[in-house]
This record gives structure tokens, sequence and C-alpha cells, in this order.
């Protein structure tokens, strides 16, 4: 049984290897664009709007108000980014009801890159936020005894991140594997389906999750009232 899609190789040039991990997320990137592109080329402000134009709106306003019940501010700058990583990932896992498809996120590699994305997006978000002095003096608060901890807790979080998307993703597909050797017929129905709900709420958390730490970085700290920059109103 294979369990991640790193072991499935499609085809192999001069010592090339493309396997499934590859083929499946450039299949979930197009199909994004391509779907991306189609919606929004026929987009209409008028009373008559297409199915897929409303569930656009629909996806699009549950990201925003969930950036917002964060407590993000300027939250609309982060809704590219929040966005993309939701729907790459619930895209990811909602296709593997497609016969012969091994969900990326199945793969180590493929979560390890989605939080490095978000080990990047959380210091740039800031920087562009409070400025870079802004936010290095994050990593030295309240005191610099802290430095080293805060860093460890950077880097940590990410991997965390990676790992909890990664072995909910793979239990699931060892689980389903299990029950087809001893139940094939009825019981792998049901895990399919519990999987599709699986693979949604991972994709929530991780969205949520990576929201929270960016907001948390770029959030401007209050003024206290013994700083002597303070401005009286």
């Amino acid at each position: 049984m294979q369990i991640s899609p790193d072991q499935w190789t499609l085809a192999e040039w001069r010592g090339v290897a493309l396997n499934a991990t590859i083929a499946f997320t450039w299949l979930v990137m197009l199909i994004l664009a391509f779907g991306s592109w189609l919606i929004t080329s026929r987009l209409s402000t008028g009373e008559t709007v297409s199915r897929w134009q409303v569930m656009l709106e629909v996806i699009v306003t549950g990201i925003r108000d969930q950036i917002a019940e964060i407590g993000a501010e300027e939250g609309d700058r982060y809704l590219p980014f929040i966005g993309t990583l939701f729907l790459f990932i619930a895209t990811s896992n909602l296709l593997s009801v497609v016969p012969g498809y091994q969900p990326p996120t199945g793969s180590l590699s493929t979560t390890a890159a989605l939080a490095v994305a978000v080990l990047i997006a959380v210091p740039a978000f800031s920087i562009a936020r409070r400025g870079i002095g802004g936010y290095l003096r994050t990593y030295i608060r309240p005191t610099p005894l802290m430095l080293p901890f805060n860093l460890v807790a950077e880097v940590s979080r990410s991997v965390a991140l990676a790992v909890r998307l990664y072995g909910n993703v793979m239990s699931g597909t060892v689980i389903v594997g299990i029950i087809i050797s001893v139940a094939p017929f009825f019981f792998p129905v049901m895990m399919q389906v519990l999987g599709l709900l699986t693979g949604f709420i991972q994709a929530y958390i991780f969205a949520v999750l990576a929201m929270v730490y960016i907001a948390s970085a770029a959030r401007t700290q209050p003024h206290s009232m013994n700083d002597p920059t303070r401005k009286e109103p």
C-alpha cells in the first residue's frame, strides 16, 4: 500500500522522476487557475448572476468574514494569500473522490512547502505594516532574554502546521486502505465521505492558523503610557 504520493512514480526521463505529488499538485493548480479565469471572466453586476459567481462570492465573503473575526487590521490585504491556501488544500483533499487520484497534501514535502510559505508570509506582512524595526523588536519582548525562545517558537509553529496537515491526510489514507482490505464494499464509502469532511476541515484549520500567526505579527502594538514618543491627543 502506497502511503505517500511520493512513492508513486508516473514517469522517468534520464534519471529525473515525475511522481504523483508533483503531477497532482500541478493538476490542482491548473484546476484552480482555469476555474478562477472562467468564473471571473464572466462576472456580472446585474440582478442575474451565474451559480458559479454566487459560489465564488460565498467563498470570498466567508474567508473575508473569518479574517475579520480573527481581528486582523486591514484584513483585505491578507485575503489573496489566505484564500489561496484554503482553496489549494480544500481542492487537493476534495478531489480524492476521483479514482486514481492521491492528494498532494498527503506528502510531507507539500505540507512543508505550505508551512514555509506561511513562515515567509508572517515576517513579510509584518514588515510591510510595522517596518523592519518594529518587526524585529517583537523578538525581544517583553525582555531580550526571550529572543531565542521567540525564534524557536517562530519555526516550531510552522513545522507544527506541516506535520498536522500531513498527519491527518496520511492517517485517512492508511485507515481507508486497511478497511478496504477487511470490508471492501460498505465501509470504504463511509470513510470516503468522512475523509472529504476531514479534508475540508483541515483546509479551514490551516488557513485560520496561518491568519492568526500573520495577524499576531502584523498587529500594531499600542503605545505605552510611559513611552516618551507617545503623543497626546
